[in-house]
């Protein structure tokens, strides 16, 4: 599932973009926030399902928030001030069909590790898209017996530009951001929307509540840190029992990592983040300038 909210400098009132993510996932999936060191790559790059191949520059330095069963993150932030996070789609193509290709997680790491800015980022999400496709499960298996396979979309940030992408298979559209954007476990760009929403998915209750909840909290200006923690730890904004933006659906789905940051064009990103529930967990919050000494294992 996941929320994830982008409020450029127009809606912030400041010279900052603030960039929220809720990470919803297997109940007893456990995440991990850490450093990616970096690296030169060589070759290839084993990803969770398939082979990609190596950037031809070093990779950049990461705080990636990842289930452990995986290579991919569900979101993070790079050392160029890029921020990306994710959330399943279902459209009119079943991905049940697509052979293995690359996870909605991994496009959001190959993409932090390799985008020195939000429409640099949104370029290796696309053309990798296209060279390898979408595929695979994106779930453990010891947890989810047999997979479970999905599109994304994307939300891209910078300081000074954001961006949303929503795929189907190997079919992608990006729309840039003008001012605050949410995005959900749906298509929300309006002509691909349009083409490709899968008529049957139960948006109206288990998707639009959580987005128009998170439009709202948007159209608040100024848009704050305390204002996303407080959205991304509510309860209610849900048609069906415990499908809230912080989600509790036992045995399906729940909220078990949340990233807000804050990113200036003059200064490193300001990062805070957690595993486990919003709702009963504390924020952790850090510089990410700090994030290659300090212990990210206690978040």
């Amino acid at each position: 599932m996941c929320d994830c909210l982008v409020a450029m400098p127009a809606a912030t009132g400041g010279p900052f973009t603030l960039f929220a993510k809720n990470s919803d996932r297997p109940p007893a999936e456990r995440q991990i926030v850490e450093w990616s060191v970096p690296r030169r790559d060589v070759g290839i790059v084993r990803t969770t399902h398939v082979d990609v191949h190596a950037h031809t520059a070093d990779t950049l330095g990461c705080v990636l928030s990842r289930p452990v069963w995986g290579w991919g993150a569900e979101h993070g932030v790079n050392e160029a001030g890029v921020v990306i996070g994710n959330t399943t789609v279902y459209t009119t193509l079943d991905p049940r069909g697509a052979p293995d290709g690359l996870t909605g997680m991994d496009l959001v790491r190959l993409a932090l590790e390799r985008g020195r800015d939000a429409a640099e980022a949104v370029d290796v999400v696309t053309s990798l898209l296209e060279r390898y496709g979408q595929g695979g499960s994106g779930h453990d298996p010891a947890l989810v017996p047999g997979g479970r396979s999905y599109w994304n979309s994307f939300l891209v940030a910078s300081a000074d530009a954001a961006f949303v992408i929503d795929t189907s298979g190997s079919q992608w559209e990006v729309e840039e951001v003008v001012e605050a954007r949410a995005i959900s476990n749906r298509t929300t760009i309006p002509a691909f929307d349009a083409t490709h929403r899968h008529p049957r998915q139960p948006v109206d209750r288990l998707v639009d509540p959580r987005w128009h909840a998170s439009q709202r909290v948007l159209a608040q200006r100024p848009v704050t840190v305390a204002a996303l923690q407080a959205h991304l730890r509510s309860h209610d904004s849900c048609a069906e029992p415990g499908w809230s933006v912080c989600m509790h659906v036992d045995g399906v789905e729940a909220t078990t990592a949340s990233m807000i940051v804050e990113l200036r064009s003059d200064a490193a990103p300001q990062v805070w983040a957690l595993t486990g529930h919003p709702c009963d967990c504390e924020y952790l919050s850090f510089c990410f300038d700090d994030a290659a000494t300090i212990d990210l294992s206690q978040i």
